[in-house]
């Protein structure tokens, strides 16, 4: 049997679809981890903690206060969550663009 021999584009499209899809699951652990921290009433104090708590800061974006529930958990689980799911969504979306866009 002869080995078929990939196109060297096809692997670089392949390496940045994954490496897109990455970043954006990296985004969305991120954001669900600071949703942990909250909800279970993490120490602020904590590096690990004050330090998700940065980054997820940045990441929120226009998902910050989308909805205002009373309950500050609960505000913290629905719009970082939902950024968290739109992070996952648009790097999917993303990844597959890169990959039907090489073809």
């Amino acid at each position: 049997m002869a080995k078929t021999r990939t196109q060297p584009h096809v692997v670089v499209v392949g390496l940045l679809a994954r490496g897109v899809s990455l970043v954006a699951a990296s985004a969305a652990l991120v954001l669900a981890g600071y949703v942990v921290f909250v909800v279970f009433e993490a120490n602020p104090r904590n590096p690990i903690v004050s330090t998700v708590t940065g980054w997820a800061d940045g990441l929120v974006l226009w998902f910050q206060d989308l909805f205002t529930p009373r309950n500050p958990k609960v505000r913290v689980l629905v719009n970082y969550g939902l950024a968290a799911l739109a992070y996952l969504l648009a790097g999917r979306l993303a990844a597959r663009v890169i990959r039907t866009g090489a073809r």
